[in-house]
């Protein structure tokens, strides 16, 4: 199917996109456009884990002065940045190497589907886990990263129906918020977290409070409002109302699954361990949207019930039930790492199929040759 996308936002439009027209242009020809989405990925993946390495546990900038050095603040704007620029310009420069493919949309969307939760979880290093002066709950950093999760997936949701992928608004504006968030805090220092900004609020309530606004009265209203015009101009792809909520049906289900295991836990698993716990629910999230975007671009039919479901229902039941035990913080740790394995693995797989059936090469401009 021809891709089509519409982007409406101010920002983007007259800010963003004459700087992207300006960096394609330093971008040489013979570089394929998936190498440069997959740079940005990883540039994201390094920040993560350079953040990681210094506050695993989410208390480091709930300190005064913070634990992290200033130029890894810094470095991360720096990395956000690049990664944003890089995502924005993919496209542009697949159109002008004449190179679209379906392999590079999907590419390009299947790392986002997992970038959107890493961008979260590195942010939630910024202004600290609750400390009982400062800071902001796991519970509500759970909260956070699952609305965001819900925007991404009402964007590919309203594409699966309607054919076209309506940008969000929020994206543009939450990687500026991001940068300048890190700039912030590597130049003034995570101090600026700690005081209250207006009437007793911090700028992590205001952030939220942005966060849900957007979304609940933005983002889907938006998304529902270009379904019903599209049922309107009898374009919608589906016909039955079945067929069109079939999408939502898992990734619905893995927010219940998820959040009855942080809600039951009986060693309060998110507490102890919100960065794996976190890390894996983004997993999850990706690899359940990955199967949405590929149903949509082939035009497809999803099954009801991803098969990810199963396991995780087994061991969100032996953790609430008492089974595991102690070993609950242990079976989230095997758990994580399946999980991840398993997306990389299905990545590569899927990524290897289109390259062969499309006879292309994925970080290469040169045709493979006919066997």
């Amino acid at each position: 199917s021809q891709y089509s996308a519409v982007d409406t936002n101010p920002l983007s439009v007259y800010i963003m996109q004459p700087i992207w027209n300006k960096i394609i242009k330093i971008v040489p020809l013979w570089i394929a456009p998936n190498l440069l989405t997959f740079s940005g990925f990883v540039m994201i993946l390094f920040n993560y884990f350079l953040i990681s390495f210094y506050d695993w546990d989410y208390t480091a900038s709930g300190t005064s002065p913070g634990l992290v050095p200033t130029w890894v603040w810094l470095f991360s704007a720096f990395t956000t940045f690049c990664a944003y620029a890089l995502d924005s310009i993919d496209g542009k420069h697949a159109r002008r190497t004449q190179s679209s493919t379906p392999l590079g949309e999907l590419f390009d969307h299947g790392l986002d589907s997992w970038a959107t939760s890493i961008f979260v979880l590195s942010f939630f290093s910024v202004c600290s886990r609750d400390n009982g002066k400062t800071g902001v709950s796991v519970y509500t950093m759970y909260i956070y990263l699952s609305i965001v999760l819900f925007n991404f997936m009402c964007s590919h949701w309203e594409k699966y129906n309607t054919g076209v992928l309506f940008l969000p608004w929020g994206y543009d504006i939450s990687q500026v918020v991001l940068i300048a968030a890190y700039l912030l805090t590597g130049t003034v220092g995570v101090e600026v977290w700690q005081k209250p900004l207006l009437f007793g609020y911090y700028i992590t309530d205001v952030l939220v409070i942005l966060l849900i606004g957007f979304s609940l009265f933005l983002s889907f209203p938006q998304t529902l409002y270009n379904i019903h015009r599209a049922h309107l101009k009898k374009t919608l792809k589906n016909d039955s109302l079945y067929e069109g909520l079939l999408p939502l049906v898992s990734p619905l289900l893995l927010f219940v699954l998820l959040t009855v295991w942080v809600v039951l836990s009986p060693s309060n698993i998110l507490a102890k361990q919100p960065r794996l716990f976190l890390w894996m629910v983004g997993v999850a999230f990706s690899n359940v949207i990955c199967k949405v975007i590929i149903c949509q671009m082939s035009s497809t039919r999803p099954e009801l019930f991803h098969w990810f479901l199963f396991p995780l229902a087994l061991v969100v039941y032996a953790a609430i039930s008492g089974l595991l035990g102690w070993m609950e913080e242990a079976a989230l740790g095997v758990f994580t790492a399946l999980v991840t394995a398993a997306h990389v693995h299905y990545g590569v797989c899927v990524g290897r199929q289109l390259s062969e059936h499309l006879n292309i090469y994925i970080f290469s401009l040169k045709k493979r040759v006919q066997e």
